[in-house]
């Protein structure tokens, strides 16, 4: 089958079956999958729901292919400051990406990064 030569409809088509067939042997593939390990489980004297119900808890029940990784931060949240302008205390830094130029004059004095730590921070 060249793509190449078929129309859009056509290539849409091609999609909708292609889509719907994955589903139908993903979905026989899974129901194989029961009735192999529920065999198995009844061949030593359990039920596939006692071996489900002893593994390790979970606060997510989902599959690990359809699991998502938890976002750490929203993009948009402040990052807290780590660094606090010696003589403007409004002034900080939280630490990440480049010094700011009140940061390189204190480093240019040789005095140490430390001293401009916020209390908490230490």
């Amino acid at each position: 089958m060249e793509l190449a030569t078929l129309s859009l409809t056509e290539l849409r088509r091609l999609q909708s079956k292609v889509e719907t067939e994955i589903r139908r042997r993903g979905d026989n593939t899974r129901r194989e999958l029961i009735k192999k390990m529920q065999k198995m489980a009844a061949d030593e004297g359990l039920s596939l729901s006692d071996l489900i119900g002893s593994a390790p808890a979970s606060d997510d029940k989902r599959s690990p292919a359809t699991r998502k990784a938890k976002p750490a931060a929203k993009k948009n949240s402040p990052i807290p400051a780590k660094y606090r302008h010696p003589e403007n205390p409004a002034t900080t830094w939280s630490g990440r990406g480049r010094k700011p130029q009140w940061v390189v004059d204190w480093l240019a004095q040789d005095k140490p990064l430390v001293e401009l730590e916020i209390a908490g921070e230490k």
